[in-house]
């Protein structure tokens, strides 16, 4: 039976990796799943793809979730062409490594404009339609440097640690409205953002990891399918851990 069968869903940054991944998810529960991306149309429509492939249904929705206006605009020409938005994942983001010494002003503007002022511009986009249906399911991503922090990743630390607290805060405010607002934390998953690590380094942490594997971006979207389906109804506020056990 499919969890979220005649849901309307957008899942932002689904291009590729983790967004991909939840976006072929939710549209196998049964959504009709919104593709998000900005500049990897390629990629975007290879995600669609997959997606009718297997039988689901979906959109592709091109704007920069930096952008309040542009992200405010795409959400209602969604809100208005399919008379509701039930779903929303947070997934856009990005990352410019470096020790915080050699941090530029723009690299720590860049990334908290995409990672944090990103959630925030979709969740006040979406969540103006998702009062007045009175019901909703927002999934905000984080991740687990959020927590432990990450030598060499100040800025994506902050920015993730961020929305934890916009997570939370949210959560308290909607609750009324049947809206219920988590986050899910993942660890060391195999994608893009992972791909320049040295197998040196990989190998380190996956020692560290007592599942003893790197995680998939499969692990992550079945829980994120989880979070906005019936079965987690009454959960809300919460950080879900998708790591492996590297930190707890």
């Amino acid at each position: 039976m499919k969890q979220i069968n005649g849901k309307i869903a957008l899942v932002t940054g689904s291009s590729r990796g983790i967004g991909r991944a939840i976006a072929i998810k939710l549209a196998g529960e049964g959504a009709f799943t919104y593709i998000n991306y900005c500049k990897s149309g390629d990629a975007a429509r290879q995600t669609l793809q997959l997606i009718t492939e297997k039988g689901g249904k979906g959109k592709l929705s091109r704007f920069d979730v930096a952008h309040f206006e542009e992200a405010r605009k795409a959400i209602k020409a969604i809100a208005d062409e399919k008379g509701r938005i039930d779903i929303l994942v947070n997934n856009a983001g990005m990352t410019i490594d470096g020790l915080f010494a050699r941090v530029k002003e723009e690299h720590w503007d860049t990334i908290i404009g995409t990672n944090l002022k990103g959630t925030f511009n979709c969740c006040r986009a979406a969540t103006r339609q998702m009062m007045k249906q009175r019901w909703g399911r927002i999934v905000n991503m984080t991740s687990v440097v959020a927590e432990s922090g990450n030598a060499g990743q100040v800025c994506y630390s902050a920015s993730k640690a961020g929305i934890v607290g916009l997570t939370k805060s949210l959560a308290r405010e909607l609750a009324s409205r049947n809206i219920t607002v988590n986050a899910v934390a993942p660890g060391f998953i195999e994608t893009d953002m992972t791909l320049s690590v040295t197998e040196e380094m990989r190998d380190k942490i996956i020692e560290e990891i007592p599942l003893g594997r790197v995680g998939t971006p499969e692990d992550v979207a079945g829980v994120v399918a989880f979070l906005v389906s019936g079965a987690a109804d009454y959960i809300t506020g919460q950080i879900i851990r998708v790591n492996g056990g590297i930190y707890m």
